[in-house]
């Protein structure tokens, strides 16, 4: 079994689920905002649910939806697909060394559920290859924890945003499921007091620039928020090499 007893008794499996712990709730708005655009786009609810569950790729999901309804020929859609996940040829590229001593399927399935964060949470904490098979157990084990959360996180999220698709009335379209995306992100990101000062400051600035156009709101949030933040730390920098003397 890919999932086997032997990697989730590891600590590591554990460590790997604890480090993605803070990255699913990002991870399952996304999940939940394709699950609501793929239905908003015209599919139907077996075909959204098949596709979840066998492609597993949100950025790539996205950019095949419009040319799928669209109509575009089937070759037009999987160039699409390819292009947009080019990456991922570079990250099995630099994880080649790291899974070359398991078996060939065992190497695919690690390639299909290794994500953008999985991927990024791993080289981070393994930047180098194990040198004995202790060693290979630890950062397969790893890689499967955060692979097994980011995987559920995905799945679970984008089949709820299916269930609840139909309850999101027309007239809101995609900016209502980009929004709850956005939410979501925002709030795994919260994680200071100068990210949550920066949020509430862009937050307030949009709402009271509203009436600008072209939405040149977003915009001065943006700039008014990361002023506010930069004077903020160096006020901050000031004062503690002053105390410092």
């Amino acid at each position: 079994m890919f999932l086997s007893r032997r990697l989730q008794r590891n600590p590591e499996f554990a460590q790997g689920l604890r480090d993605m712990l803070p990255q699913a709730t990002g991870l399952a708005a996304w999940g939940l905002m394709t699950g609501v655009a793929m239905l908003k786009s015209g599919m139907s609810a077996p075909q959204a649910v098949l596709m979840t569950l066998l492609v597993y790729a949100g950025s790539s999901q996205l950019a095949a939806l419009p040319l799928i309804v669209a109509g575009a020929p089937a070759w037009v859609i999987l160039a699409t697909g390819f292009c947009v996940n080019l990456r991922f040829v570079v990250f099995s590229l630099h994880l080649r060394p790291y899974l070359m001593h398991l078996p060939r399927w065992q190497r695919m399935m690690h390639g299909y559920l290794t994500a953008d964060i999985s991927y990024v949470l791993f080289t981070t904490r393994f930047q180098q290859p194990g040198l004995n098979s202790d060693e290979h157990l630890a950062r397969e084990a790893y890689l499967a924890g955060v692979d097994c959360l980011s995987w559920l996180s995905w799945v679970l999220s984008s089949l709820l945003g299916i269930a609840l698709a139909q309850l999101v009335p027309s007239e809101w379209g995609l900016g209502f499921a980009g929004i709850l995306c956005l939410l979501g992100i925002m709030s795994s990101l919260a994680s200071s007091k100068m990210r949550l000062l920066a949020a509430a400051i862009a937050g307030a600035t949009a709402v009271l620039a509203f009436a600008l156009p072209l939405k040149l709101n977003i915009v001065l949030a943006i700039v008014t928020a990361v002023l506010a933040c930069m004077v903020l730390e160096q006020l901050r920098s000031t004062r503690s090499a002053g105390a410092g003397r």
